[in-house]
């Protein structure tokens, strides 16, 4: 009964988890479970969505968001009592072997792609007229995306990605304004992250491109907005006895090739609470957003909830222009709910978001049978079709044959003395990772206009 008590609290820690793994994502590994058999030799469990041609419609799988637990949580008392005594406290929990049935049906690298489930809210950033608009914007697309995800009723562990992983995807979105088609409908998007884009549509595309430690770069862009944004993170977790913290290293940039902005961003920390008691889930931490070019800044404070009273997922921001002391506005609520804002000038109040009126944009992913070998759903679709058969032990055996020849791979660049080269995006020494063909360079955008110039000295006054 101890067993099970462990468990259940760990469990229910684990369900509550979605909607920070866009923010915590640390890596993790499967128990092997013995004997287990090979990929496809046994029957699964549940029926399974099947094509005209009577195979596994492995589209069908990833696209359908119910989910279910893997067999009896009394069945895995003993496992979790293992997990549990592998760690100590300030445990790097990137050590511990996580098992299968706590995973999610998709990869990291697509649950990055969470960030612009509103592509509209992003994509909206050039079309205000004033820097300050801009920034809380920015500020708004930013805090929204957090509670963006999959609403499904149990929330698991992502796939950690594996070396040279890509995810791509896009959104449709309405039909904006023709106001580049001079310059804009010659050119091909064949040369985007997604080359079957239009320009109308927003594409994103992630690639692992580090093991130790487990970086993921993504980048995103619209090209009939010129708008662009890439970012690379990974993360430190570590065990703090009765919670577990996870802290983000990474920056984004947010680019508008109109007026030549960019837009630098942190990421928050995670925190698990109180894990053998009633768990839940905060974020927590400072986040600066940042845009030299207007001299605006945002402050924001993902506040953690006090050991007596207080709310849960409080969170502050204020917005200043140059040196001003004085913020021009600040907001304040629940980023998983809603959050208000006010122009300090003219004390004008505005709802700044509120999720229950923000509708989440379904993403397109091209069919898993026109996939490369290294793209996500086409790497991961026996491990999915194992889980959504409910069938733990077939997933174990589907993961290690996943990290076998990954293992298997690096001993034969290894032996033949070959180094590990990314696909997409390039170190840039201390600033991370960047996409290696950018919209920025590839509409060979000029650094500076007439008309930039002048947007520049709005923005210092």
């Amino acid at each position: 009964m101890a067993e099970d008590k462990i468990y259940y609290f760990y469990h229910q820690l684990v369900l509550q988890f979605q909607p920070l793994f866009m923010a915590l994502g640390f890596a993790s590994r499967t128990c092997p479970a013995e004997g287990a058999a090979e990929q496809d030799s046994t029957q699964p469990a549940v029926d399974l969505p099947r094509t005209r041609d009577g195979e596994i419609d492995y589209d069908a799988l990833y696209e359908d968001e119910s989910d279910s637990d893997l067999g009896s949580m009394e069945n895995h008392g003993s496992v979790v009592t293992h997990l549990l005594s592998q760690v100590k406290i300030g445990m790097d929990l990137t050590k511990v072997v996580l098992p299968t049935f706590i995973l999610e049906r998709r990869s990291l690298l697509e649950m990055y792609a969470d960030y612009f489930a509103h592509p509209d809210q992003f994509v909206k950033i050039v079309d205000q007229p004033t820097p300050r608009d801009r920034m809380v914007q920015v500020v708004r697309w930013y805090l929204s995306s957090y509670h963006a995800g999959r609403k499904s009723q149990v929330a698991k562990k992502p796939y950690n990605p594996i070396l040279g992983e890509i995810f791509r995807c896009h959104w449709d979105l309405d039909p904006l304004p023709d106001t580049h088609s001079n310059s804009l409908d010659k050119l091909k998007v064949g040369d985007g992250p997604v080359p079957w884009c239009t320009p109308d549509q927003l594409s994103f595309v992630a690639e692992q491109v580090s093991h130790h430690p487990p970086i993921s770069a993504f980048y995103a862009e619209h090209v009939n907005k010129r708008i662009q944004f890439e970012a690379w993170v990974w993360t430190k977790s570590k065990f703090l006895g009765l919670s577990i913290g996870v802290h983000n290293i990474g920056r984004g940039l947010v680019t508008l090739l109109e007026t030549g902005e960019e837009y630098t961003l942190t990421f928050p920390n995670g925190y698990g609470r109180s894990i053998l008691t009633v768990p839940w889930i905060e974020l927590g931490g400072s986040v600066v957003i940042e845009c030299v070019q207007t001299g605006h800044k945002a402050n924001i404070e993902f506040l953690t909830k006090p050991f007596y009273g207080g709310k849960k997922h409080r969170v502050t921001c204020e917005i200043f222009a140059g040196v001003d002391k004085k913020a021009y506005y600040t907001a304040q609520g629940e980023w998983n709910s809603r959050m208000d804002g006010r122009w300090t000038d003219t004390g004008r109040t505005e709802t700044l978001f509120e999720m229950s009126g923000m509708k989440a944009r379904r993403k397109r992913v091209a069919p898993v049978s026109q996939q490369a070998p290294h793209e996500s759903r086409r790497v991961w679709r026996h491990v999915t079709c194992a889980l959504r058969a409910q069938d733990t032990e077939l997933a174990t055996s589907a993961k290690r044959h996943v990290e076998q020849a990954q293992r298997d791979a690096v001993k034969l660049r290894d032996a033949a003395g070959d180094k590990w080269q990314t696909q997409l995006f390039s170190p840039k020494g201390e600033d991370g990772w960047e996409y290696n063909t950018p919209l920025k360079q590839r509409l060979n955008q000029p650094k500076s206009t007439p008309q930039h110039k002048a947007e520049s000295s709005e923005n210092t006054s």
